[in-house]
């Protein structure tokens, strides 16, 4: 068996851990706000948001850029989700192994991804 196919086993068992893990505990939520905290966004990995909370400040960001804003928290939220769904599932090794194959998550990035693939 090849590292490629080793990984792919370790990723499916990853998998069926957090699948077994969600239906046994329920959804794990991650959150993010903005840096000045007039937005707050609550997400599950991969999902829409959950909650979004905007301060009376941000109404005054026009409408445009604060839709942006609460998208780009509500992306940073829902990878805190997907990184905590990691951490109770996957063991370090694994998520090392990933990295080594050129899966990893740069500051902007989704998890599973190799960099520079989209």
């Amino acid at each position: 068996m090849d590292e490629v196919e080793r990984a792919a086993r370790r990723v499916a068992e990853a998998g069926r851990r957090a699948a077994e893990h969600v239906a046994r505990t329920g959804p794990v939520f991650g959150r993010a706000s903005s840096p000045d905290g007039a937005v707050t966004v609550v997400a599950v990995p991969g999902g829409p948001p959950r909650e979004v909370r905007v301060s009376p400040a941000a109404l005054r960001m026009g409408p445009r850029a604060l839709a942006d804003e609460i998208l780009r928290v509500s992306r940073r939220a829902s990878r805190d989700a997907a990184d905590r769904s990691l951490e109770r599932v996957v063991e370090p090794e694994a998520v090392a192994a990933l990295a080594e194959i050129g899966f990893e998550r740069g500051p902007d990035e989704d998890f599973g991804f190799p960099r520079g693939v989209r």
